[in-house]
């Protein structure tokens, strides 16, 4: 045996001999509290904690000692680290685990540490919220190539009624696909299939009534078809099938300011478009009813559906009497969906932030009348620049929005009772002032039902969300 035997006064090896056996040192590097097994250990009875040895302790493991909220987590990190109940009497002078655990944690002070920022569990996907927009729109390229070959004056009719129904369809069943993708993607393709033919089927059976058998009523059936082909689309996720579906309308508009196509142009590009759509629509459904089915799944009730079925009818209503006198401003709207979907996202995920700063029920409430304002000021600032270019009215525009963005805020929610109510109020009102020819007129019945209608979703929207509870 070889080695320093350090017997010098005023350190706390005075209790301790310490002899080192000969041979190579371990390389690995070991903690300051582990045993070295070359080094043979006598401690002398002690009366007490070695407190420079427990400072030395307390030093190396602050940082995860700091957090602990009760001496038995402390406890726990020595016994992770390995201290043995040998080394905890001989090196520290303590009785057993938990008496050096409560030395330690008397010994650092409290620190808390602020969480790691969580990722937005609501982080909008911005290029296809834009697309989804611009599909919306895409469509009415198809009219404009269409347009010397039918007569709008006598023919528009059937289209409206074709794709009012059309789109309160449409939004009752992409409801009920959504509730069926929760169940797997085989179900909710089963019930798109099922329910995309027999929306066209009733919207065209219904625009047949006005155009009385005539031959725009194949044209409202090519609509309806396009429609129900392109929400099936649009619920699977299949954007850019759909984009690349419709670009024989993208060309056929490109060369219109410097070339005439012809009527074979005019009505064959937007046929090939829709035959584009059907075939996408119609491999994409074979693809997703080929996924194998989940057993035991339950079926949601039609009822649930409704209210979206509803709020679809009002929206359509809503933007037709805004479309009358002003026919820009609903492409206008049509294109500002794509930036209202991205904001819904952003108010999900903003609501989210604030749960995780607020602490009082209050604060959360006042954040959150925060977030709807910022949001519906970040909605329709462009709207504003938009309504004075093609010269509509920029008040009755921007209230048409607010109703719309508000109310589909309140359906991502679940919250589609409310919404499908109000905004059938305010339809059922402005549509009976201009059927009626009532005395206040069109021009003011429509932004004052918008108004009262933005005025009620809002304060809907700050009443069922601005608790925690829906964001929790």
């Amino acid at each position: 045996m070889s080695g320093p035997i350090s017997l010098e006064p005023g350190g706390s090896e005075e209790d301790t001999l310490a002899i080192r056996l000969a041979g190579t040192r371990p390389l690995r590097r070991r903690p300051r509290w582990a045993v070295d097994e070359a080094t043979l250990t006598v401690r002398l009875p002690r009366s007490g904690p070695d407190e420079r040895a427990v400072s030395e302790l307390a030093a190396e493991l602050a940082d995860r000692i700091g957090p602990a909220v009760h001496p038995y987590e402390v406890a726990a990190l020595l016994e992770a680290e390995g201290l043995s109940a040998s080394v905890i009497n001989e090196r520290y002078g303590h009785p057993n685990l938990f008496s050096l655990a409560s030395a330690l944690y008397e010994r650092v002070p409290r620190t808390f540490p602020e969480p790691a920022p969580a990722a937005d569990p609501w982080r909008p996907d911005t290029v296809r919220c834009l697309l989804r927009g611009v599909l919306f729109a895409l469509p009415g390229l198809a009219y404009l190539l269409a347009a010397p070959l039918w007569d709008a004056g006598g023919h528009a009719g059937a289209l409206v009624v074709a794709g009012v129904v059309s789109w309160a369809w449409g939004q009752a069943l992409g409801h009920r696909a959504h509730l069926r993708m929760a169940t797997g993607r085989r179900e909710a393709g089963r019930t798109l299939l099922a329910g995309a033919p027999a929306g066209a089927a009733v919207a065209t059976a219904i625009a047949a009534l006005p155009a009385e058998g005539g031959p725009v009523t194949w044209v409202a059936a090519a609509q309806s078809a396009y429609l129900a082909a392109a929400g099936v689309l649009l619920v699977l996720g299949r954007e850019r099938l759909l984009l690349a579906a419709l670009s024989p309308l993208l060309a056929g508009a490109a060369v219109l300011p410097w070339w005439e196509p012809g009527p074979v142009l005019r009505s064959g590009l937007p046929a090939l478009a829709l035959l584009a759509t059907l075939a996408v629509t119609a491999r994409v459904l074979r693809g997703t009813l080929s996924v194998p089915a989940v057993t035991g799944a339950g079926r949601p009730r039609l009822l649930w559906s409704l209210p979206y079925g509803l709020f679809g009818l009002a929206a359509a209503v809503l933007v037709l009497l805004q479309g009358r006198e002003e026919p820009y401003a609903v492409i206008v709207l049509t294109l500002s969906m794509g930036p209202a979907e991205w904001l819904l996202y952003r108010y999900r995920g903003l609501s989210v932030a604030a749960l995780r700063a607020t602490a009082t029920p209050a604060g959360f409430l006042l954040r959150s009348a925060g977030i709807l304002g910022l949001c519906l000021l970040v909605y329709l600032a462009p709207l504003l620049p938009a309504a004075l270019v093609i010269g509509a009215d920029p008040v009755g525009l921007l209230l048409l929005a607010a109703v719309l963005w508000t109310a589909l805020l309140l359906q991502a929610f679940g919250a589609a009772w409310p919404s499908a109510g109000i905004c059938l109020a305010a339809a059922a009102a402005a549509a009976a002032v201009v059927l009626f020819r009532l005395p206040s007129g069109a021009a003011l019945a429509l932004p004052l039902s918008c108004g009262a209608a933005a005025l009620c979703l809002s304060a809907c929207a700050l009443r069922l969300l601005g608790r925690p509870s829906p964001h929790a």
